[in-house]
């Protein structure tokens, strides 16, 4: 794993890390299947269906640890906010994911602030010809609400829909409206609140 230094040093970075899913593979496929029904329902708050040991290092949240557990391994490079820097090894020693400090060469972005999240277009949005090169962000947020919110459009939305989320700076949804005339470029968000998740993919359109 790039960047973690000696086998020594790194043994010790490990040493006394919480366990990761009680079953993995299990475990991995029950939260994929709750992620992948997350962005073909966006704004639908879901219940992520089992959560990683106890003892997570903080701020890293229960529902932002499934989904690196899950979807993070070591073909994805993983940026975190300056927060997060307490959970790196965890992510390293059980994702196999390298840490990178560049938001633009991330595949998936981990912010337990969002008051600091970068611009978006910090983090990479793609290409038309693989818009699938872009960064997943998974945002620890203060609450999820689906019953009122920015107004939400687009594919397995009927019609429209609401969807709050406490904390989130007001720039963010104005940054992210403009991302959808990049389209298919753009980066799928993933909001985590404790054990709850909503996603809003790239594909999602944000009304005011």
């Amino acid at each position: 794993m790039s960047g973690l230094g000696d086998p020594q040093s790194a043994a010790g970075d490990f040493a006394g890390l919480p366990p990761g899913f009680a079953e993995p593979v299990h475990d991995a496929q029950a939260c994929f299947r709750t992620i992948l029904d997350g962005l073909a329902h966006p704004g639908r708050i879901q219940e992520m269906p089992v959560s990683p040991a106890a003892g997570l290092p903080s701020p890293l949240g229960s529902a932002a640890a499934s989904v690196a557990l899950t979807l993070c391994d070591i073909d994805t490079k993983v940026w975190l906010d300056d927060k997060l820097t307490s959970a790196s090894s965890y992510i390293a020693f059980h994702c196999g994911a390298a840490i990178t400090a560049d938001a633009g060469e991330s595949s998936f972005a981990f912010v337990a602030d969002p008051a600091d999240l970068p611009p978006l277009d910090a983090f990479s949005l793609g290409t038309d010809q693989y818009p699938e090169r872009s960064t997943t962000l998974v945002i620890e947020v203060a609450g999820l609400v689906a019953s009122y919110g920015v107004r939400i459009s687009g594919p397995g939305i009927r019609d429209t829909a609401r969807l709050g989320v406490a904390g989130s700076p007001a720039r963010f949804w104005s940054e992210r409206a403009a991302l959808n005339e990049l389209f298919p470029r753009g980066v799928d968000v993933l909001f985590v609140c404790g054990t709850q998740l909503a996603a809003l993919p790239r594909s999602t359109r944000i009304a005011f």
